[in-house]
């Protein structure tokens, strides 16, 4: 695996101290034979009906496949009517791509053949390797070592199979019992049983396809490889990935940040419940859940994230049969109240708008329109609205300069045929560039043959949310194709210390590094820190204070205490001797409470910060993804609100001050009743600063800034408190 580049700018004497780098296979070959092939043979194609190499060679044939099929059986002379090989070393001709479906057994001796015979890709649909685990893993690494000695490129183990339907191909390599049509829509799937299932809607909705590979254990070709190959293949216009991992989270980010700025990505990622998700003591990893990092992996790279498969059938019928929109504003033209109103309460939540006539729009449909209807946006049609009149007033909105999409909703009353209103809808978007969206609140039969029937039919919908939510992330997108890259700023910064700092306390299994060389890394990496004295006893802790001057804080500085603020271990604002003194004591009884021995736990007397808004910022390494930045409103009810962002570093500028925007919490930064905004700058800065700390210190595997305080002047803003946790340390109690 690769790493993604670090943007340390170091001398050279901190070269020396390097972080591990990411190995990867180099970018990935061999994909043109396995998804253009010009011959296929069917290692295992049987001639029982029923088998799956029977089925499997069967949808070769009805597909239409552009090229050479040749069966392999051991005994029978023909298959399917056409004459089978006993091996494929028998066949006489190249072959480009070779379907294993023989028992696990067998499979290491057909893909070693495969080899000797020069075959260039492979399609293993049989099972039985890493998936049962323990003697099937074993038997997979022995099948990609031979895979890697003869340069194959492989599709599986344990999948469903491939397709590759465009015009000059027209390749079923499944065995499932769906066939949708030549189209423009890539699609990969984890899961075969699933992929079939999607494949049996896509071919109802008529939503054709390039390619579907189902790339089961995805021993060799990943996620990633596809991506690649599809990122400019001109065959495929929409991407759409069934995920239930991210298999090398590095390799995929990268590549799927690429093809979303040319190609809609949409996504359903599975396990959001995982059990697995790991536990932490801090802020950051309690809130790190792995669906959360997983939904900001895949919003940072640009897809479009659905919650269900039904979410992503309605995405795709909207991305594969809409132009994308030009701006947000949306019109609405209906024949009843109540889904108009449904509508527009789904519109104005979901951060569209309504879209307001222009004035040639409203005198046409003015002449037009009854008293009785309403001539606002949305506009009802009431009982008025007959197949005629959305004929009539539809080509309005199109041609109407404040629309940039529409949507026609439609409740059939008793005297109105709802297949003749949901044709008008369908017809009405021929010849223009805008996206319109139909709701038809009828039976499906009366709109569910018009996809097959009218070929630039637009998308159409049971109810409105649904359509909704289509129009929202199809803007949404365009606006991501809009949003500048940003770019990865680099920092002068000590890495060499920093990493010498944690390398004391690396495995030693003694938790949370102390406060004060906390604040010493965060220095290195050049934070605004408050200044922190560690003090032993009540005299050491009043000299502290008056070379620190007062006011100042006095906390508990043991290590093992996490949340201090949570028992009485934090007193603020302290303003004299006296006032230290009985901090002391306050904060001595608390830790007796705890059942520790108070004579062994230091305490820090760090100088009072200037009171301000309080903000986390933290990183948490996810078991899959790596390192994750947290940023939210900080103190101690940060676990309460949570209220937080996240993204994969590195970030650029961008990814920073959309991070920062991203909090519910943003208005009380930007200031509130009279407030002046604090230094946004300066925070934004520090996010990329924590970014580059998170990739050149592999070490740490928890960080806490909390709280960070801001202010509107950078100089009064800095870090009041840092938890850190380093590999093979242990968690606090």
């Amino acid at each position: 695996m690769t790493k993604r580049k670090s943007a340390t700018q170091e001398s050279p004497a901190d070269a020396s101290s390097e972080t591990p780098q990411r190995e990867s296979r180099p970018s990935p070959g061999g994909l043109e034979a396995l998804l253009r092939p010009r011959s296929v043979a069917v290692v295992g194609a049987t001639p029982r009906r029923g088998s799956i190499g029977r089925e499997l060679l069967n949808n070769i044939v009805v597909s239409d496949f552009n090229g050479v099929v040749y069966p392999v059986h051991p005994k029978a002379p023909y298959v399917h009517s056409m004459k089978a090989y006993r091996s494929i070393l028998d066949i006489p001709d190249e072959i480009d791509l070779a379907v294993v479906i023989v028992p696990r057994d067998y499979v290491a001796r057909v893909v070693d053949e495969c080899g000797q015979k020069g075959v260039r890709a492979l399609c293993v649909i049989s099972a039985g390797f890493r998936e049962i685990g323990g003697e099937g893993a074993e038997r997979e690494k022995e099948l990609m070592a031979l895979v890697e000695k003869h340069g194959l490129r492989m599709v599986g183990p344990n999948c469903m199979g491939l397709m590759s339907m465009q015009p000059d191909v027209m390749l079923n390599a499944t065995f499932a019992p769906a066939n949708p049509g030549s189209g423009r829509l890539g699609f990969l799937s984890q899961s075969g049983a699933l992929g079939q299932s999607i494949l049996q809607n896509m071919e109802a909705l008529n939503i054709g396809i390039s390619h579907f590979v189902s790339i089961g254990n995805s021993a060799d070709i990943k996620s990633h490889d596809l991506l690649s190959y599809w990122e400019n293949d001109e065959h495929t216009d929409v991407v759409a990935l069934y995920m239930e991992s991210l298999g090398d989270p590095q390799l995929l980010f990268e590549v799927a940040r690429r093809v979303s700025k040319r190609k809609p990505l949409v996504v359903v990622k599975s396990g959001r419940t995982e059990a697995g998700a790991r536990a932490a003591s801090s802020h950051t990893g309690a809130l790190s859940a792995t669906d959360v990092v997983a939904d900001a992996f895949l919003h940072q790279c640009g897809a479009i994230r659905a919650d269900t498969t039904e979410e992503m059938l309605a995405l795709l019928t909207g991305f594969c049969r809409a132009p994308l929109p030009s701006g947000p504003r949306v019109g609405i033209l209906t024949n009843s109240g109540g889904p108009g109103i449904m509508a527009t309460d789904a519109i104005v939540t979901g951060g569209l708008e309504m879209a307001k006539w222009s004035e040639k729009t409203l005198r046409a449909i003015d002449e037009m329109l009854p008293q009785e209807a309403s001539r606002g946006n949305p506009i009802d049609l009431t009982a008025w609205g007959t197949e005629d009149a959305y004929r009539k007033i539809l080509p309005m909105l199109f041609a109407d300069p404040n629309v940039d999409m529409i949507m026609a909703l439609f409740a059939p009353p008793l005297m109105v045929d709802p297949a003749k209103v949901a044709r008008a809808i369908a017809e009405s978007r021929h010849g223009h560039e805008k996206p319109i969206v139909g709701v038809i609140m009828a039976e499906e039969s009366s709109y569910k043959m018009l996809p097959r029937e009218i070929p630039d039919c637009p998308p159409i919908f049971p109810f409105p949310e649904m359509a909704v939510k289509v129009l929202f992330e199809m803007y949404h997108y365009t606006e991501w194709r809009k949003r500048p890259e940003g770019a990865v700023r680099g920092f002068d910064g000590c890495r060499r210390e920093a990493r010498e700092i944690l390398g004391k306390y690396v495995g030693q299994g003694s938790g949370y590094l102390p406060t004060v060389d906390c604040m010493r890394v965060l220095e290195c990496y050049g934070f605004p820190t408050a200044p922190v004295i560690e003090t032993q006893g009540a005299e050491e802790a009043l000299a502290a204070a008056q070379q620190l001057g007062y006011p100042v804080t006095f906390k508990a500085a043991g290590r093992k205490f996490v949340h201090k603020s949570d028992w009485g271990g934090v007193v603020l604002n302290i303003k004299n001797d006296l006032e230290l003194q009985g901090a002391h004591a306050q904060i001595k009884r608390a830790i007796e409470k705890m059942g520790a021995n108070p004579d062994e736990e230091a305490g820090l007397v760090q100088c009072m910060a200037t009171p301000g808004r309080e903000v986390i910022l933290g990183v948490n390494v996810d078991p899959k993804v790596g390192p994750v930045l947290l940023f939210g409103m900080g103190g101690k009810y940060v676990e309460v609100m949570k209220d937080i962002a996240m993204r994969i570093p590195p970030i650029t500028d961008v990814d920073a001050r959309e991070m920062v925007r991203a909090i519910r919490g943003y208005p009380l930064l930007e200031g509130v009743r009279g407030e002046e905004p604090v230094a946004l700058e300066l925070l934004e800065e520090m996010l990329m600063r924590l970014s580059q700390m998170a990739l050149d210190l592999p070490e740490i595997t928890e960080l806490d800034l909390n709280p960070v305080i801001l202010n509107p002047d950078p100089k009064e803003c800095t870090v009041v408190d840092a938890r850190i946790r380093v590999r093979g340390a242990k968690a606090a109690k």
